[in-house]
């Protein structure tokens, strides 16, 4: 939930320590434990409202943000699976990205304001009563409910990219993706791309990255022709492979920069209706210190 909230492994895990310490301290007051009548209703109410207090500052931070912004991505290998959708058959894991938000619509929340964000992860994702959220932002339940009402009109407004492909449709137009930026055709790349196709970098000034969004198919599709492009070029091995980011399916490259630096991208994608939508690409090593370790046999283009 805090990471949905905020969008920052990190920070959702500060947050779950800061609300798991003021329960701890609860515990060892009567009055205050006495407060506790509902163990999940609290944990979530105490932790919406460290989270907003970390979103209000976290619109400072953001201002001041060396080019395009991303969350940082929850990446989960793809392991070989039996299930019809090729994805691994735990059930646990199944349920785990059922939840998942994905990075498109971590983008898009990147738009509200904090109360915005808290009332419609806590509502819209967790159905968390608006009277509980009302509580937690400090406000009444009809307040709580035109702030997630103001959400959702921002979610699904027209220029998002859309993101409804299920696991099939994604591993198709993810491989038709990777087999055109490996053959160099920008026409079969074209035909993977939605005409209004949407490509955000971060690289958080560590590397060279667009500072703007790049829009439309054909925009991309040469952007994104002359980044695999770069990546062979730089004279050392790729290593990649297909991998779950933030639930969906994506990409995870290793290779080395002409300056002789480590340079791991991450590659989310939205799909919808058969193309892509949306490309984020993460490339700022802060965001990566815990991405899983690439083996030696994952070689580029990833095998399918």
């Amino acid at each position: 939930m805090a990471y949905r909230m905020l969008g920052s492994r990190s920070e959702a895990e500060d947050a779950v320590q800061e609300t798991w310490l003021r329960y701890a301290t609860a515990l060892g007051d009567p009055a205050a434990r006495a407060e506790v009548r509902h163990l999940g209703g609290w944990l979530t109410t105490t932790c919406a409202r460290i989270c907003l207090d970390v979103l209000r500052s976290a619109r400072v931070r953001r201002e001041t943000y060396l080019g395009q912004w991303l969350p940082e991505p929850l990446v989960t290998p793809l392991r070989p699976a039996a299930g019809a959708d090729g994805y691994a058959p735990d059930p646990a894991e199944r349920a785990v990205r059922r939840d998942q938000v994905g990075t498109a619509l971590l983008v898009v929340l990147e738009r509200l304001t904090p109360e915005q964000r808290i009332a419609f992860v806590l509502h819209d994702v967790f159905a968390v009563p608006f009277a509980q959220i009302a509580e937690a932002l400090g406000t009444s339940p009809e307040a709580a409910r035109q702030l997630a009402s103001r959400a959702r009109r921002a979610v699904d407004a027209p220029d998002t990219p859309r993101h409804t492909a299920d696991p099939g449709e994604q591993r198709r137009v993810v491989a038709a993706f990777t087999a055109a930026t490996e053959s160099g055709d920008l026409s079969e790349l074209l035909r993977v791309l939605a005409p209004d196709v949407l490509l955000i970098g971060d690289s958080g000034g560590h590397f060279p990255a667009a500072r703007r969004p790049v829009t439309g198919a054909d925009n991309v599709g040469r952007f994104v022709l002359g980044l695999f492009g770069k990546a062979g070029r730089y004279g050392q091995r790729v290593q990649g492979r297909a991998v779950l980011v933030d639930g969906a399916l994506g990409l995870q490259l290793e290779t080395v920069h002409t300056d002789g630096r480590p340079l791991r991208l991450v590659v989310a994608f939205a799909v919808h209706e058969g193309r892509i939508t949306g490309i984020f690409n993460q490339l700022n090593p802060d965001k990566l210190t815990r991405l899983p370790a690439v083996a030696d046999d994952d070689t580029w283009p990833p095998r399918w």
